[in-house]
């Protein structure tokens, strides 16, 4: 009798989301999915849905993640701009890594104005990133770590701005040191 393998939910969301962001949404075929799921079709219907309702799946998990690490920042015993210093750092090898770049980014430039669900789960993702970067600098200005007439609504608009730039710089240049030579200036400029 043959023995009925337990799903793994979880890993298998994992391992389809390194495929879209390998691939984007459009380059992922339903076979690349399975195959890296290591499940059938059918399972994939009967367990989690379509394409389109695994990529939401993924989407969600990705911005999951990313929510738990900004919690872990806020929640440092560094003070805030040696967070925020970190934190440009760490977005900076986000573009830089693996080819990969920020799933975000991503997904909202490919599909983010096509598929309301995941264009709204992308914002609620932004407006995290938002809320992150207006209470750390917010906190660096108020501990005189930061010394600035802007307010941080407009620093933390600037930076997802600027690196929301930077990453479609990479994509067009792969110009490593100019993207690490534009972190620098905004180090410089903002934090210091």
């Amino acid at each position: 009798m043959a023995r009925n393998v337990e799903f793994n939910e979880e890993l298998a969301i994992q391992k389809a989301m390194e495929v879209f962001w390998e691939k984007g949404y459009n380059g992922t075929s339903l076979r690349d999915l399975t195959e890296a799921m290591q499940i059938n079709s059918s399972s994939l219907y009967n367990t989690i849905g379509d394409k389109e309702q695994l990529y939401f799946r993924c989407i969600k998990h990705y911005t999951d993640i990313r929510k738990s690490d900004l919690k872990a920042r806020l929640s440092s015993d560094s003070s805030p701009k040696a967070i925020l210093i970190r934190y440009v750092r760490d977005a900076t090898n986000v573009i830089l890594g693996e080819g990969k770049s920020c799933l975000a980014i991503k997904s909202a430039f490919e599909i983010g104005d096509s598929n309301p669900a995941v264009k709204q789960l992308l914002k609620a993702d932004s407006d995290v990133n938002y809320d992150f970067l207006c209470t750390l600098i917010g906190k660096a200005i108020d501990v005189k770590e930061i010394n600035t007439q802007e307010s941080p609504e407009i620093l933390a608009d600037f930076f997802l701005s600027s690196w929301t730039g930077w990453y479609e710089s990479y994509i067009l240049h792969k110009d490593e040191a100019k993207i690490r030579a534009m972190a620098a200036f905004f180090i410089r400029q903002i934090i210091q």
